[in-house]
């Protein structure tokens, strides 16, 4: 049985969302994330330079330190799956990555116009 806080709670917590962007108001749609559609290519994440790697959607400066960092102790990525070991990169991080991320062949990823 709900109480009349939790319910109020929720109902603040959902305008909260709507308020911030996250949710559509009623008649909006949502847009798509910017991250998603930042980067046109692939990023050979074996070879790239910290400069490639934040062109990756999530990934700024500290990010492709550790990646590079990761690459430098541990070798080559065997696998697109093996950047999980980096840290701040986790399963929602590695699915917005995995389009634009290759391990062999030439970096082709460049800022939309």
């Amino acid at each position: 049985m709900f109480s009349v806080f939790k319910i109020g709670r929720t109902a603040a917590a959902l305008a909260a969302f709507v308020w911030l962007g996250a949710v559509p108001a009623h008649g909006q749609t949502a847009a798509a994330p910017v991250a998603a559609t930042a980067t046109q290519g692939v990023v050979n994440i074996n070879t790239a330079t910290a400069e490639e790697l934040e062109l990756l959607p999530g990934i700024g400066p500290a990010r492709a330190r550790a990646i590079l960092e990761h690459r430098k102790a541990q070798g080559e990525f065997k696998k697109v799956d093996d950047l999980r070991e980096v840290g701040g990169i986790g399963d929602r991080a590695l699915e917005l990555l995995r389009p634009h991320c290759v391990l062999t062949g030439k970096t082709t990823a460049r800022r939309p116009d």
